[in-house]
Order: structure tokens, then C-alpha cells, then sequence
């Protein structure tokens, strides 16, 4: 059945493996018609937008995150060299267990492909307000700073340019887990500061308010596409024992990216009381953890699907008339607290 093309802001969140779920999503707002305006996403949600900023359709991205390398993003710099102490070494000295510098490859190697590696590529010449002049908005956390960034508008506290700024560069920030990756550390050009940046999920998971418009109704809806536990009311604890596969009890480095794991999975208990949020299709991960990157072929499929099926449940029931009356004229939008 055809459908009336219509254009939408989305809003990705980040869940690092789980982000498969975001592609299903994606995939039915397509076939029914949603054509991107502007994206905006946290850690694994910004790979998704980063790529559907370039061009990249529905289908490309099925191709691309149903056969991820998800083992290959583990590249190991101390590891290789000491074997499992190197993990202590790597924490110790880099700051995180894995270099991360794979997962920038790939994604800048994919938005090549597509001729499009900067923010000043992605510019919306049409947009109303300048605040919205990037298609594309990468969300990740300032440590040094205690301040979120918002890139590329964002950039001049970096010290760059934000159309000059790369968006491979801007993704690995945002994908930066705290204990998994290694930190980003931006040398500011202009007056030589360091900035430690890490998983933009530490400050805003979830940034849906990216796109709303003040003083008039929208011209076209904003859609979060949103990562839920299946059961949210099981302890955060009870999951995370299934789904960190390398704990071991006694371990320092365990206990820490268990801490890193429950830190960013309880972004996940904040929606339970808001599940009907208007605009927000939540998608359920089927248990799957955030650093899960040994999960087999069945799990991502299944993730995938849950995420097609979340946002086709979802439009079925959508109308953007009565979202307009119930929350946009004269009413406070609902907000997650």
C-alpha cells in the first residue's frame, strides 16, 4: 500500500548494540512514507542518523546494520600486546578498554561513500530557523566541562568550525562508552585546552526536545525512536547478569563496566513512567545488553524486528491533528522526568 510522503524530525537514542532495533524502526516510518527532515542521535543512535543525514535509505541500512562487525569494534591496543592484563593497562593509561578507532573508520568510510564527511555538507538552506540550520545534530558529553555539546552547533567550544567539523569525529565522541571506549581527547586548537569526552548518553540520552519549535504549531511531527527494557520493572542487576557475558566476580575491570552498564540501561526505567509519551515509539530490546557485540545473527534479527514492528504499532494509531490539539496549543507537553 502506497503512502503520502511527509517529512519528520528523528530522534534517535543511544543503546549501543541495541541501537539494531532503531534500523527496524526506521524501516517502517519509510514505508509509510516519512521522508527525514532533521536527525539527531546519542551513541549508537548517531551512527543511525549520521548515515541517514548522508543519504543513506531504508534498505542501504538494513544491508549495513543487519551484518554490523560488532566483533571488529573491540580493537584491542594493550590486550594484543599483554593479553588479559592488557585490559587493566589500557583502563589505566587510555582511559577505556577498547580504542574505538575502528568503529570511526568504518562509520567515516561508509559516509564517504556517500560524499559526505562534514557538517557543512548536511546544511538545511530551507530551514526557518537557524538553530536548525544542520540536518544532522550528534549529542556527546563534555567530562572536563560537566556540559553536554550539541554538534555541531557546539563546535566553537571545541575550537573549530562547525562545518568544517567532521561527522565521523563527532560520532566517535558520542560513541564513546565510558570503561568500553577510550575517551575522546580534543585538543583545543584555539587555546590549547583538553577536553575528555565520552557516550553523550551520560547526559542526554534521549534529547527529543532538539527539533520543537516555540511560538507556533510544527510543521511536521518529531518522532523519538526509543530503546525500552522488555519488563522495566525486573531490578537493572537481574538483566545485567545475562547480558555481560565477560563478568567475573572479583574483577575491578568487571565491576566497572557493570557500573558503565547500569549507568546507561537506566535511561531505559526513566521512560516506564511515561510509556505513552505522544510522539516516542518505544522499541523493546529484547534483553539485549548495550556492549553486547558477540550476539549471533538470530538476536539481531529479532532486535530488528522489534523495532519494525514498535514503529508500524505506533503509526497505526498516530495522527498528527489531535497531537497538535492535545499538546501543542495552549497544553504543556509532556516531558520525561
Amino acid at each position: 500500500m502506497a503512502h503520502e510522503e511527509q517529512y519528520a524530525d528523528l530522534v534517535f537514542e543511544g543503546g549501543g548494540v541495541k541501537g539494531i532495533g532503531l534500523a527496524g524502526a526506521f524501516a517502517a516510518l519509510s514505508e509509510r512514507g516519512f521522508t527525514p527532515k532533521g536527525v539527531a542521535g546519542t551513541s549508537a543512535g548517531a551512527i543511525t542518523a549520521a548515515l541517514v543525514a548522508a543519504g543513506y535509505t531504508s534498505a542501504e541500512l538494513d544491508e549495513i546494520l543487519l551484518d554490523l562487525p560488532f566483533a571488529e569494534f573491540k580493537d584491542k591496543d594493550w590486550q594484543d600486546r599483554l593479553g588479559a592484563p592488557g585490559q587493566a593497562v589500557s583502563l589505566l593509561r587510555d582511559k577505556g578498554i577498547y580504542e574505538g578507532e575502528y568503529l570511526r573508520k568504518w562509520i567515516g568510510d561508509l559516509l564517504a561513500a556517500k560524499g559526505i564527511t562534514r557538517f557543512g555538507q548536511v546544511v538545511d538552506e530551507e530551514a526557518e530557523d537557524p538553530s536548525n540550520r544542520y540536518r544532522l545534530r550528534v549529542i556527546a558529553s563534555d567530562v572536563t566541562h560537566r556540559r553536554m555539546l550539541v554538534l555541531p552547533d557546539d563546535a566553537d567550544h571545541l575550537g573549530l568550525d562547525p562545518d568544517e567539523l567532521e561527522i565521523a569525529y563527532a560520532v566517535r565522541m558520542s560513541m564513546s562508552i565510558p570503561i568500553f571506549f577510550e575517551p575522546v581527547i580534543h585538543k583545543n586548537p584555539t587555546d590549547g585546552e583538553e577536553h575528555l569526552i565520552v557516550d553523550g548518553g551520560m547526559l542526554s540520552n534521549f534529547p527529543v526536545w532538539l527539533f520543537d519549535c516555540e511560538g507556533r504549531d510544527p510543521n511536521w511531527p518529531t518522532f523519538g525512536l526509543m530503546l525500552v527494557e522488555p519488563d522495566p520493572k525486573v531490578p537493572i542487576g537481574h538483566r545485567l547478569e545475562g547480558e555481560e557475558h565477560e563478568v567475573r566476580r572479583g574483577s575491578l575491570i568487571d565491576y566497572l563496566k557493570s557500573l558503565a552498564s547500569t549507568m546507561m540501561a537506566a535511561h531505559d526505567r526513566l521512560y516506564l513512567e511515561n510509556a505513552t509519551f505522544a510522539r516516542t515509539i518505544p522499541i523493546p530490546t529484547l534483553g539485549v545488553g548495550t556492549t553486547e557485540f558477540d550476539i549471533v545473527p538470530d538476536r539481531v534479527k529479532a532486535l530488528y524486528d522489534s523495532g519494525h514492528t514498535a514503529a508500524s504499532e505506533f503509526l497505526d494509531k498516530w495522527d498528527f491533528k489531535a497531537y497538535i490539539e492535545e499538546y501543542r496549543r495552549g497544553k504543556e507537553t509532556p516531558r520525561r522526568t
